[in-house]
Parts: structure tokens; C-alpha cells; sequence
């Protein structure tokens, strides 16, 4: 389980241009719980995800993974058990490295680098069939380097590589925001396989509401810091997009979107 309890986080404190993003903020997430997160700009998503991670720190507040408060972690100890893919296939992947050689630095996550060699010869066929999964012929072209990659390639493997390991919560960062709509569909069919197989955690930000409505088992609408909508259950299930879309456009409009 997660929490974020009483979460206080300004921006630009004792200048002109102080803004309060969260103010005394909750949010708990249950295990095996895949929350879709919408929500007009400014409203604190980027913003909650980079709390979660540690990317950015609280003026005040708690981060609580299952009962262990992680306020004080630094953000490379956090990610030994979080995947997180980002908007930017880029920021997933190392280019100018070859699939063999991203594949081997994904699988040694959180394990201590030596003087030796980084590839394992004897993990290449685990490699491989780890990429058959993604249906894109890339277990064939492990010595490519992946900055040649089509973007929705890259994030494909993004998404692999962020899960090749034991990891509690996946964290997903407008991940098919930069893809053209097939391929951003092909992602969030993925997205969904790994996700129910795994059975892990996930919490994804999109403004893509139809992806928000369509998958996972629970929806939050931000606003201003503050959660204006959560449905979850029987209640997400029932959801469509026209449910949410008014008050999504009236919060937007609100914004100056």
C-alpha cells in the first residue's frame, strides 16, 4: 500500500511568485490497484508522481510504502522498487547503447556493479524471450543500438526494462503521449498484460481520457492540488467518457486551457 498523508509542497517559497501546489494533500493506493490519473495542467500530477519517487522533495508530509515511511529516501533507493516509464521514450532508454546491453543494465537494477563484464552470456536467452513478449521482432536485433529505435520500439522497451525486476509499484509518466495513436494503443494493450501478469501497483497519468476510462480499476481527477473525482470499483466500471469530459472541460477552461 501507499500513502501520501498531510502533504504540503510550495513552489518558489518567499519569492513574488510562491505558489502552494499541495496543501495538506492525502492519497492511498491500494495494493494491486492500477489508477488512472487525469487532470488539466498545473493540477499536480507530474507533480504527485515526482513526490512518489523522490524526484522532488515536500515541505512537510509523509510518503508511506506499506507501513514504511520513505520520506527520507533518496530517489535512487526508491527506485529499487518502483518502475517508472516516462512521457520521453528517451528517458527510458540509453541510445547509444545496443537492446543487449539496455536489457543487461535493466536486469542488474539495485545489484552492485564490479570490474566485469556487464552482459551476462548466459541471460541473453532470458533477454529474448522477455522481447518476444512485445511482438515487435526486437529478440532478433539485440546488437542495434536502441537509439535507432522507432519511439513507440523504445517505449516498449522502456516499459519491459521497468519491470524486469521485483518491483512493487509501477509508475507511469503520460507514457503514450509522444506516440501516434496505433502505437500508443499497442502500448496500453502491453501496459495492461504487464500490469494483470505481475500483478503490480500502478498509477498512470494521462490525459488521454479514454485510456483513463478503459484501463485500470480505478480513475482520479485532479485539480489545484486537490482530488475533485474518484471512482473506483463498480463505480470506474460503469464510467465513460462522457461522465468525466464536462467537468474535465470546465476545470480546463478554468485554467486557461
Amino acid at each position: 500500500m501507499l500513502e501520501l498523508k498531510n502533504i504540503n509542497k510550495y513552489y518558489n517559497p518567499g519569492t513574488v511568485n510562491e505558489m502552494c501546489l499541495f496543501d495538506h494533500f492525502d492519497f492511498t493506493v491500494k495494493d494491486q490497484e492500477f489508477v488512472s490519473v487525469v487532470g488539466s495542467n498545473g493540477s499536480g500530477k507530474t507533480s504527485m508522481l515526482n513526490i512518489i519517487c523522490g524526484s522532488i522533495p515536500v515541505d512537510n508530509g509523509n510518503i508511506i510504502i506499506n507501513g514504511a515511511d520513505i520520506s527520507g529516501i533518496p530517489e535512487f533507493k526508491r527506485l529499487k522498487s518502483i518502475g517508472r516509464v516516462y512521457q520521453n521514450p528517451a528517458m527510458g532508454t540509453c541510445p547509444n547503447m545496443t537492446i543487449l546491453e539496455n536489457m543487461s543494465l535493466a536486469d542488474n537494477k539495485g545489484k552492485s556493479f564490479n570490474l566485469k563484464w556487464g552482459t551476462n552470456k548466459d541471460r541473453i536467452e532470458y533477454y529474448r524471450e522477455n522481447l518476444k513478449i512485445l511482438n515487435l521482432g526486437l529478440e532478433d536485433k539485440l546488437e542495434i543500438p536502441v537509439g535507432s529505435l522507432s519511439g513507440g520500439q523504445r517505449q516498449a522497451m522502456a516499459l519491459l526494462m521497468s519491470t524486469m525486476t521485483p518491483i512493487e509499484f509501477l509508475i507511469l509518466d503520460e507514457h503514450t503521449a509522444a506516440l501516434d495513436p496505433k502505437t500508443a494503443d499497442l502500448i496500453m494493450e502491453l501496459t495492461d498484460k504487464i500490469v494483470k501478469e505481475k500483478q503490480l501497483t500502478t498509477i498512470m497519468v494521462t490525459h488521454n481520457l479514454r485510456y483513463a476510462v478503459e484501463y485500470g480499476n480505478r480513475l482520479i481527477m485532479m485539480h489545484r492540488g486537490e482530488i475533485v473525482i474518484d471512482k473506483s470499483r463498480a463505480e470506474k466500471e460503469s464510467l465513460q467518457i462522457e461522465n468525466i469530459l464536462d467537468k474535465f472541460n470546465e476545470i480546463s477552461i478554468e485554467c486557461g486551457n
